[in-house]
């Protein structure tokens, strides 16, 4: 009976999660960009569900315009949601734009989701969001924003897996700062493990052909994300970092965690917040 808001859906984790959801009784609202791709999916988990069948709405995380139509799609369709998962994103190897002149990553896993969250926040009331990060941020310091840094690398500099290691950190650093914000909130972040997602295969072939013997499949790798989403009462305190159903540290260097600064944070939120205002007005 509760309302689950998944991104992502159509494909990998956030299609195992769905699936794995709809056993539960749980009303699923899926966000996704493709339509086609979203009826397979619920087609496919409608006979699974308990609950009533899956609402399909539409957005592109990376494209400010169109998350602000589908909070207001939902915000027409539902007046509380129990759980939001912000699952939607990929790994892209050439540097890409959004329609605001973002950065594609850091438009669709950081500001994206950002937005979302702002929106329906007063639907949140007592609910709980779950952000699907990567351990590939372990890899990454939170760029030293009050110092002239930025969260996008520019184009004689960019790399894929860099920029998309930036922005997982960027999420686990916001899971944090949203928790201390919002205490009627629970916000939680996850390392879904090393998962042999249809992103994996398509941005990081290398990398999969020499983890092939450890890669977990999308089900094993879901399986956090919807425990989290349902486990009651949390285990844990809100702003907490998951992988495999236990708390893990954010940060495994030194380098990392002296990154990780009140200016820093201070910066990054207002970043942010700056560039989310013009699709906040009216709410």
């Amino acid at each position: 009976g509760k309302t689950i808001v998944i991104t992502g859906p159509t494909s990998g984790l956030g299609e195992q999660v769905a699936r794995q959801l709809a056993l539960t009784g749980a009303n699923l609202v899926l966000v996704a960009r493709n339509e086609e791709k979203c009826a397979r999916v619920i087609d496919e988990i409608a006979p699974l569900c308990t609950g009533n069948k899956p609402v399909f709405v539409r957005a592109e995380m990376g494209d400010l315009e169109s998350v602000r139509s589908a909070c207001t799609a939902i915000q027409e369709q539902f007046t509380h949601i129990d759980v939001l998962i912000h699952n939607a994103g990929a790994l892209l190897n050439t540097r890409q734009m959004s329609p605001q002149g973002i950065e594609q990553t850091v438009a669709s896993h950081v500001v994206g989701p950002f937005l979302m969250t702002t929106l329906l926040l007063p639907l949140l009331n007592g609910g709980r969001v779950v952000t699907v990060s990567s351990g590939g941020m372990y890899t990454s310091a939170l760029p030293a924003l009050d110092k002239g840094e930025t969260l996008e690398m520019p184009a004689q500099k960019y790399g894929g897996s860099k920029q998309y290691a930036i922005a997982k950190r960027a999420q686990v650093t916001l899971n944090e700062m949203w928790a201390a914000r919002e205490p009627q909130i629970k916000f939680v972040s996850m390392h879904p493990g090393w998962a042999d997602t249809p992103g994996v295969q398509e941005s990081i072939p290398g990398f999969r052909r020499v983890t092939a013997p450890i890669l977990r499949s999308s089900s094993e790798g879901a399986d956090t994300i919807a425990w989290l989403a349902v486990v009651s009462p949390l285990p844990k305190a809100s702003g907490t970092f998951w992988s495999d159903r236990e708390v893990r540290p954010t940060h495994k260097t030194s380098q990392t965690r002296k990154s990780d600064t009140p200016g820093t944070r201070k910066a990054l939120w207002a970043l942010l917040v700056n560039q989310v205002e013009p699709f906040t007005d009216n709410h």
